[in-house]
This record gives C-alpha cells, structure tokens and sequence, in this order.
C-alpha cells in the first residue's frame, strides 16, 4: 500500500467534564495536522468514525467549510483500523494526495450495552434478557471457555492486567497512570468468572488522528514517515465464536482476527516474527491473550510461557500494549484504533519516551476487534 503517515494527534483518554467528543476529536485533528505541518485547507479527503456522535463530519464547522468530501463510518471496536483504510483507499483511488482519519467518542461510565431493542442487530430480545449482550458476561464465557480448552491459568490473566497498567504508568496520555501490584488485581472483586474488576476496561473519552499522504510525496511533510504496509478489514464466518453470535456450531471457524491478521501479513510481505512492536484488542485480559494466538504471535496456550517470563513487556520478545491498551485508557470506542496506530507510529519513531521499546523498532502491528465479529490489522514500518 503506497500510503504514509505524516501526521498523528491525540486528545488524552480518561474522562473530561464539559468537554464534548466532537471537542476532543477537533483537538486531535488540529495535532495531526500540526505534526504534519499543514493546514485543514490542505486536507482533501476526511473520514471520522463515533459511536456516540450521530455525525462526526458536522465537525467541519469547527475545522473550515472547505468543501471535501467527509464520510462517517463506524464498525464497532474496530472503527479506528477502518477509517484509516478508508482514508488510505480514498488516496490510492485518486481522490486527493492527503487524507484523514478521526475518530472520537465520549461514553457514560458503567459497562458496555448493547441498548433496550436488539432487533437492530439482529437478534431477539431473548439474548439481552440472558444476559448475554452486556459485554462482561459473553466475554467472560469466551474466557472460561479458550483457558480451558488451551491450559491458560488465573495467573496468566492477572499478569497480562499488571503489564497494562505498568505500561499505562509510563503513559502521560493514558487514563489509568496508577501501576497495580498482582494481588491488587488477583485479589480485586470478582465480576464474572473468572474475570475480576481490573481484568476490565472501561468506557471512557478520547480522540485520535492520523494525516496521510500519497507515499512518493510524504517526504515533503516529514523526515520521518511511517508507511502503511497493510491494512485489512474482516469480518466473521459462520462456525466463528464472537460476541453478539448467540450460537457456535460443532465445526469451529476461524475469527475475523484470524483472518485480517493473515491476509495483512501476505499483503506486507511478512510474518509475525518480523514484528518489532504490536497493539491489539485487550477489551479484558482474555482478548488479549486469545489475540495473541489469533494474530500468529504465538500457538494457543503458549501465551501462558510467554506472560509469565514477561516477553510481552517492554524490552521483551514482543512488547504487548506498550501504552497500556485499553486497560489502562478505556476505550472510546471511536478512537481505539487510531490510538493503537498513534503509539505504533511513536514506537517506531523513536518517540515513546519512558516507555520507547529498545532497539530501534522497524515494524509494528495493531489489531481491533469488534462486535458482531469484525476486526482490522494493520501493519506499519518505518
């Protein structure tokens, strides 16, 4: 793909009393294009993805009424991974030399729901009333579930939570900035077996920002661009276990993530041994370890070895979630994405500070998913 990043903004995650999504979302793009060294004039293609702004694109008013096209999109967790490849597919269709990618949401505090009418997603209102479409109690199935078919123990899960938050310690941007010892959270109140209260994330408020350009022009933006080598959009195949699927066939299927991660391998010309840097899906600490298996890093069940002798930290084999994923920033489900492919982008730049992975990182990978099944990965490098 002859795309490149010349431009990354982000508003911190947390929570911001009187600031609205669409305020931090102008924050981030105003960082991007400042990292970039343009001007919004400069701009010929938007693409910003929300959750909970019903129009993302009516924050052109606040950016210039310059007349480009603007598309809103949204895929769930997955929003972020896509807008890029929007904006990417938009440069290599011809329809500018430089895009943009937004997104923003800004989500009330308490779990994730689905809402009170299912039949917009396709399902009966019997799902919701088993409790099923609160994100919690299908994800701590599916956990249950991957650590007993692949002998993932308790311990794993508590020792991915304490590398997030150790990480998101070293984060100035991050949400939660407070390291936790592992009793702390082995010994944090049960939520739904065997998931406790710091297995979680938690919705939260932000906003992240990519500029691109056409790869042959990006050197008259920056001496330090990061090129996109992949970026592939998937969606589940029938027999795949995802959230919002209210039933598994006995002939299991690969998931989405399988899919995108493969495919953005082939597209890159790589594997995911070449791989300096990741970022993918930790909506709780089961996502991250299955993703870790789903995305080729690793076979299943050896996450277990692979956690405990800690080669996902920080100057480890693989560092994992190196600004401390969505565990320790929540998850504005409209900006996720781009802020994986913000911390890519500063790993590889050299620009991650106390938490910059060592040895100069050549090629980074992130990973969203979402439901009802639906994932994107990319693959960058310097």
């Amino acid at each position: 793909m002859d795309v490149a990043i010349i431009g990354i903004g982000l508003h911190p995650f947390g929570r911001h009393e009187g600031v609205s999504a669409m305020e931090m979302g102008v924050v981030a793009a105003n960082r991007a294009l400042a990292d970039a060294g343009i001007r919004w004039a400069d701009v010929q293609h938007a693409c910003a993805g929300s959750l909970e702004v019903l129009q993302p694109d009516t924050m052109n008013k606040f950016m210039g009424l310059t007349g480009i096209p603007f598309t809103n999109l949204f895929n769930g967790c997955a929003t972020g991974g896509n807008l890029m490849l929007s904006a990417a597919n938009a440069i290599l269709a011809g329809a500018g030399d430089v895009a943009i990618a937004i997104g923003m949401d800004k989500h009330p505090r308490g779990a994730f729901s689905v809402g009170d009418d299912l039949a917009g997603l396709g399902l009966g209102q019997w799902y919701g009333e088993a409790g099923m479409a609160v994100n919690p109690q299908f994800f701590s199935m599916k956990t249950m579930r991957y650590m007993h078919d692949h002998g993932i123990s308790e311990d794993c899960l508590h020792r991915v939570a304490m590398k997030a938050f150790e990480n998101g310690a070293r984060n100035p941007d991050a949400w939660r900035r407070k390291a936790l010892s592992y009793e702390e959270i082995a010994e944090s109140p049960l939520v739904c077996d065997p998931l406790r209260k710091y297995h979680f994330c938690s919705p939260s408020e932000g906003a992240a920002a990519m500029v691109l350009c056409r790869a042959d022009q990006a050197a008259r933006y920056t001496t330090n661009p990061i090129y996109i080598r992949a970026d592939v959009f998937r969606t589940r195949l029938y027999g795949s276990f995802e959230v919002m699927h209210p039933s598994v066939p006995a002939n299991a299927r690969p998931s989405p993530s399988v899919q995108a991660s493969q495919a953005a391998y082939e597209a890159a010309g790589i594997g995911p041994e070449d791989l300096d840097v990741a970022q993918v899906q930790d909506t709780e600490v089961g996502h991250e370890i299955m993703h870790m298996a789903e995305c080729g890093f690793c076979k299943d069940g050896e996450q277990e070895a692979w956690v405990k002798a800690g080669e996902t930290k920080i100057g480890g084999r693989l560092p994992i979630n190196t600004d401390g994923g969505l565990l320790a920033n929540g998850e504005p489900v409209g900006a996720s994405g781009l802020r994986q492919i913000h911390e890519v982008c500063l790993q590889l730049r050299g620009e991650a500070g106390d938490r910059q992975v060592p040895g100069k990182p050549r090629v980074g990978f992130t990973h969203v998913y979402g439901f009802p099944g639906v994932s994107c990965a990319t693959v960058l490098s310097r």
